[in-house]
């Protein structure tokens, strides 16, 4: 699945393993300050 997200957009909801292996959901972080950094698919430009 693709999302396109523009500058100001609400991220989706979704839940990913961290590094333990513990799910964890974008709503775990409602009220606090994230930062979501998605890593571009290897060798493309940008």
């Amino acid at each position: 699945m693709v999302i396109t997200l523009e500058t100001g957009d609400a991220a989706p909801g979704f839940e990913l393993p961290d590094q333990d292996g513990t799910i964890r959901s974008l709503g775990d972080y409602t009220g606090q300050n994230l930062v979501l950094y998605f890593y571009p698919k290897d060798f493309t430009p940008g």
